[in-house]
């Protein structure tokens, strides 16, 4: 004879309801959108200067922008909404930027290689010349590794630095 049990109510976490996980969810989302769209603002404006893309002085440029513009919008972000609970929520957004590095690495493992394309490339080598040789990249991913490898993970994790500052002072 089987014995009926009465539903008991769902707890994901002792201290937070799951309307309140939920938002959390939605604002960590927010969070890491928001680190990505000011990567692609600062993209956009040093795009309108028409670097040469050779060059490496405006990739170099473009990396540190690609920190520190996230780095004071989380911070001011953060300063300003600190005595808010979805505040808390920004400064995990480098675990955002730490998966999707992990998964692009992956992709690029597995992309086929070819002449001109790394050929010769270890695993090690093919991920360092794809995200972070400014002048002799590996030739994957049409030459956009630096972009989504670097600089998109690059944008998230200072954004939550910023924000962890921001909470911080």
């Amino acid at each position: 004879m089987a014995i009926a049990r009465q539903p008991q109510e769902l707890e994901a976490s002792p201290d937070k309801s799951i309307g309140n996980l939920v938002s959390d969810a939605l604002w960590f989302a927010l969070h890491s959108l928001l680190a990505v769209f000011l990567l692609a603002a600062v993209w956009g404006i040093i795009t309108l200067a028409h670097p040469d893309p050779d060059s490496a002085t405006p990739k170099v440029f473009a990396t540190a922008l690609a920190f520190l513009v996230p780095l004071v919008a989380g911070f001011l972000i953060a300063r300003t909404q600190r005595n808010r609970e979805h505040a808390q929520v920004a400064r995990h957004v480098w675990i955002a930027g730490l998966l999707l590095f992990a998964a692009i690495c992956v992709w690029v493992l597995d992309l086929p290689t070819g002449p001109g394309l790394c050929e010769t490339c270890g695993p090690a080598e093919k991920l360092w010349r794809t995200f972070f040789d400014i002048n002799h990249g590996s030739g994957l991913m049409n030459g956009d590794g630096l972009l989504v490898g670097a600089w998109v993970p690059l944008s998230m994790i200072g954004y939550a630095a910023g924000a962890a500052l921001g909470l911080k002072v």
